[in-house]
C-alpha cells in the first residue's frame, strides 16, 4: 500500500506512525467518522503530526485507490533536534550558518535552496511543521540529493527557533526588501541565521520584529524581487566570501 512516499488507508496511516516513520502530513476526509479513525485522530494529536482535513475530491486527485478517506506522506529523511543541530555544530568547531525558511511553500524553490545551503556549508536548515512545503520527491530531485547531506530540522514555530538561536549566542538576520542595509554592510563571520521568508509575503511581520539585523540585495533593474532560492544563494555565497 505504499507508492513512493505515500501511503493510504486509515489503519495503513496508524502502522506507520506506530512503526516510527516520519509523517511528513495527513491528508483526511472532512466528515470521517469511526472507531478506527477516532484511534488515527488521536494518534496524530498525540504525535504533533501536520495533518489537513480536505474534501474526498482532493483525495481523489492524490490517488485512484481505495483510499478510506485518508493519504499520508511519509519523509524520505529524519529530522534533527534543534538542540542536537545546534550543540554538534558548536562541537564541530565551525562557525554555524544556519538557514531558517518562513513558510515558504513550493517543494522546487525549497529543494533548489537545499541544494545550495549544501554547496556552502550551511550547518543546518530549520522549518517551521506547518505550512511549509513537504518534503517529497520533487523536493529530493531538485536538491539533486543534497536533502540527505544537510541537516533539516522541524520546529512548532519559526519563532521557536530564533529564540533558541540567540539565547546559543547565533545572530538571528532577516533577507528582506525592507531593510536600510545592503547584506554586504552585515557581517556574516559570526555564528549566525539567515531567515528567507516565504514566495508571496516574504517574512511574517511577527518574525521580523525579533530579528537581530536585517538584510537586502541590491536590485538595479525594474523588476523590484528575486526568485527567493536565487535570493538565498546570493546571501550564502556572500557569507562564503566573507569567511573565506
Amino acid at each position: 500500500m505504499k507508492d513512493d512516499t505515500t501511503i493510504f488507508g486509515i489503519r495503513a496511516v496508524i502502522e506507520a506512525i506506530n512503526s516510527g516513520e516520519t509523517i511528513d502530513k495527513v491528508f483526511i476526509q472532512k466528515g470521517l467518522q469511526g472507531n478506527l479513525f477516532a484511534e488515527l485522530d488521536q494518534l496524530i494529536r498525540k504525535e504533533n503530526i501536520n495533518a489537513s482535513y480536505v474534501p474526498v475530491e482532493k483525495l481523489n486527485r492524490i490517488t485512484r485507490k481505495n483510499h478510506q478517506g485518508v493519504i499520508a506522506h511519509i519523509s524520505p529523511i529524519s529530522y534533527w533536534n534543534i538542540e542536537e543541530l545546534v550543540a554538534s555544530t558548536f562541537e564541530s568547531g565551525k562557525t554555524p550558518l544556519f538557514l531558517l525558511l518562513d513558510q515558504l511553500s513550493d517543494v522546487r524553490n525549497f529543494g533548489a535552496i537545499i541544494r545550495t545551503a549544501e554547496c556552502t556549508g550551511v550547518s543546518g536548515i530549520i522549518v517551521q511543521k506547518k505550512g511549509g512545503a513537504p518534503v517529497n520527491g520533487d523536493t529530493v530531485k531538485t536538491s539533486a540529493g543534497a536533502i540527505f547531506k544537510i541537516p533539516i530540522c522541524k520546529v512548532d514555530h519559526i519563532k521557536d527557533a530564533m529564540f533558541y538561536m540567540q539565547s546559543s549566542g547565533i545572530k538571528v538576520i532577516a533577507a528582506t526588501e525592507k531593510a536600510d542595509d545592503t547584506i554586504y554592510k552585515v557581517d556574516l563571520k559570526d555564528p549566525c541565521a539567515i531567515i528567507m521568508g516565504s514566495e508571496g509575503k516574504g517574512i511574517s511581520p511577527s518574525v521580523l520584529k525579533l530579528v537581530d539585523e536585517q538584510a537586502k540585495l541590491p536590485i538595479l533593474g525594474e523588476i523590484q524581487s528575486l526568485n527567493v532560492s536565487v535570493a538565498c544563494g546570493a546571501f550564502l555565497y556572500e557569507a562564503v566570501r566573507q569567511r573565506s
